[in-house]
């Protein structure tokens, strides 16, 4: 039996100026899906093609909480959590997808 996990992600562009917010089944194949254009609209017309963080859920209604109250917080707090975990806001799905 498969395991699910659900991820809350937040992917930026490359001057790390725009931050989105989004939830998925499968962060690698959606991240391959921003980085080729495919998928939201928004990621695609600001170049949001850099995975800055992320975090894992085994519960898709606990996902989407947390995707729903960061989406909530100002830029700021958003910034400090990424920056707890990936201080120099590399691209975490840099060495996934080559």
């Amino acid at each position: 039996m498969r395991i699910i996990t659900y991820s809350v992600y937040i992917v930026s562009n490359y001057l790390r100026t725009v931050l989105y917010i989004g939830v998925t089944n499968d962060l690698v194949r959606r991240m391959q899906e921003h980085k080729s254009g495919d998928g939201a609209g928004f990621t695609a017309r600001y170049h949001c093609y850099y995975l800055v963080y992320y975090e894992d859920f085994s519960d898709i209604r606990n996902a989407i909480a947390r995707e729903k109250q960061l989406k909530r917080w100002h830029r700021e707090w958003k910034l400090n959590l990424i920056k707890e975990q990936n201080s120099d806001m590399k691209d975490l799905s840099d060495e996934w997808l080559q």
